[in-house]
């Protein structure tokens, strides 16, 4: 099986866990996949085999505890060893995609502003190359600061009998609210240097949706 047939198959069997298994397996599961350096086919394959083995105990009435011991972290620790790393070439796709995305979203909703906005106010379709420059990196910055910082959150608060889900929306949020006002004013204060050309919010949209579709479809393949 593929990687993604593996993930919905995990999906669909971790629902007849037992509450006390699931949370063990789960934190376990989230710990290894947040391990980005480590083959993705051989994690999802590993992490398959326990759940497969976990549920073949708990119906001989045992608990993950009995069956993995009571430091889920130092077990998945071990696993996490024997597990080779990923492959470079399929690494920088996986990074290729994330900026696509990000440029096809920007230009979705920068398209879909201006339509908004074009209906009330006169809207200038001209985009200077260098603030766009400016305006992507600082996007891409924020991005990527945010889902560092948000898997930081997460693979933080594993393993803990008691977590304060609240206290870690407040922190994601906060830094989400903060990245965007730096993004804004980035945009807002960049100069215009170099060249300007006309975009129109047709031809902004209908472009960002091409691009969304196409790492769609290659994203499927």
């Amino acid at each position: 099986m593929n990687v993604d047939m593996l993930i919905e198959e995990n999906n669909r069997k971790r629902e007849l866990l037992t509450p006390e298994n699931e949370k063990y397996y789960d934190d376990m599961l989230i710990y290894i996949r947040l391990q980005w350096r480590l083959s993705e086919q051989q994690s999802e394959e590993v992490l398959m085999e326990i759940l497969d083995h976990l549920l073949q105990g708990q119906e001989e009435g045992k608990t993950a505890k009995d069956m993995f011991g009571h430091n889920p972290k130092a077990f998945a620790d071990e696993i996490i060893e024997q597990l080779p790393n990923e492959k470079k070439r399929e690494i920088i796709p996986f990074y290729a995609r994330i900026i696509g995305n990000i440029v096809s979203w920007s230009l979705i909703i920068r398209g879909i502003l201006h339509l908004i906005l074009s209906q009330f106010i006169e809207v200038n379709s001209e985009i200077n190359l260098f603030q766009m420059a400016m305006s992507f990196l600082a996007i891409t910055c924020f991005v990527s600061f945010s889902i560092w910082f948000i898997l930081r959150l997460v693979h933080n608060s594993l393993f803990k009998e008691n977590r304060n889900i609240k206290l870690l929306t407040i922190k994601a949020g906060f830094v989400g609210a903060a990245g965007m006002a730096v993004v804004l004013l980035v945009a807002k204060f960049t100069p215009e240097i170099g060249p300007s050309y006309n975009l129109p919010w047709q031809v902004s949209l209908i472009a960002g949706a091409i691009l969304w579709l196409i790492l769609f479809v290659e994203k499927k393949r």
